[in-house]
């Protein structure tokens, strides 16, 4: 299992001058960067290809459409719009060597029509997607749907949804990403939901319930972590989570307070969990203290 951070927890862009941020993370322990190109036009792939490639850090990336974008738009030019934005977004991956192309990059993030998702809408997703997935068929790359919840989007809100979105695709390299935040608000039971998805998974974020650090949260880390184990997944276990002292992307997550002392103090307890969890579940190791959530050194606890 490889384990990742996203990084709009340290920066509300991704341009030449956060690619400091890749030496960060690599650092912290990550072995893969979560990467959010903000604006598509100052990404630097090449850069970000090489330093990563000179860290032995593997890339992935997270793209939400904007609303002029909109794939699942009622108006045909803006459809269109989000197909060649997607196709842009595909082509700076394959320059930046990432591996998965995740997030809501499937419609308008934020955009709601004021009704459950329509038949029409449901067509308009699946054509644009099929194009998108088609247009980077071959390069590699896996692009993934993120399921959101209800206050995000109403079009894939749980697992099932995204599993019978990517079956109506039908192309191989055209997965899903789940994410714990999401699914603690959408799911009847957030591990059947890991198992029904089974091989389509392809990306996965591990994320407090409160966006904040997970283990110290609502989430049922043991059964998600069982059902993980279950359908064999063995790819990226991401954290996400958001900078409250960055205004303009707090207010558009809806982060009003602090989760821990710094950026990096949630990166590094969130990543601290999350191995010993894997470690506790996958690997028949000691049970995560409840004291420090695995972040004292290894074999060295003396909370237990």
């Amino acid at each position: 299992m490889r384990f990742g951070v996203n990084s709009l927890l340290f920066s509300g862009s991704f341009d030449e001058s956060d690619l400091q941020l890749c030496d960060k993370v690599r650092d912290m322990g990550f072995s893969v960067f979560e990467v959010t190109p903000v604006n598509p036009d100052t990404f630097p792939a090449a850069k970000l290809r090489a330093r990563s490639k000179e860290l032995e850090l593997s890339i992935n990336a997270n793209f939400a459409l904007p609303l002029d974008a909109n794939t699942i738009s009622p108006d045909p030019v803006v459809r269109a719009r989000g197909v060649e934005l997607s196709k842009k977004v595909v082509d700076l991956c394959v320059e930046a060597g990432v591996e998965v192309y995740c997030g809501a990059n499937y419609c308008a993030w934020g955009y709601h029509s004021g009704r459950r998702r329509s038949a029409d809408e449901w067509t308009w997703g699946v054509e644009a997607y099929r194009q998108i997935g088609e247009y980077a068929a071959g390069s590699g790359l896996t692009i993934a749907v993120e399921t959101l919840n209800r206050f995000e989007s109403h079009y894939l809100n749980t697992a099932a949804d995204a599993c019978a979105f990517v079956d109506a695709v039908g192309l191989d390299n055209c997965k899903v990403h789940l994410d714990t935040f999401h699914m603690l608000r959408e799911e009847d039971d957030l591990a059947g939901a890991i198992r029904a998805t089974g091989s389509r998974m392809a990306y996965f974020h591990a994320c407090g319930s409160h966006r904040g650090i997970p283990g110290r949260d609502m989430v049922p880390w043991d059964a998600t972590f069982n059902a993980l184990k279950e359908i064999g997944y063995d790819g990226v276990i991401g954290v996400e989570s958001f900078n409250p002292g960055i205004e303009r992307l707090a207010s558009l997550v809806c982060i009003w307070r602090e989760y821990a002392e710094s950026p990096e103090a949630l990166a590094r307890a969130s990543l601290a969990f999350l191995k010993a969890k894997y470690a506790e579940i996958y690997l028949g190791g000691p049970p995560v203290c409840p004291h420090c959530g695995g972040e004292c050194p290894s074999g060295s606890c003396t909370h237990n």
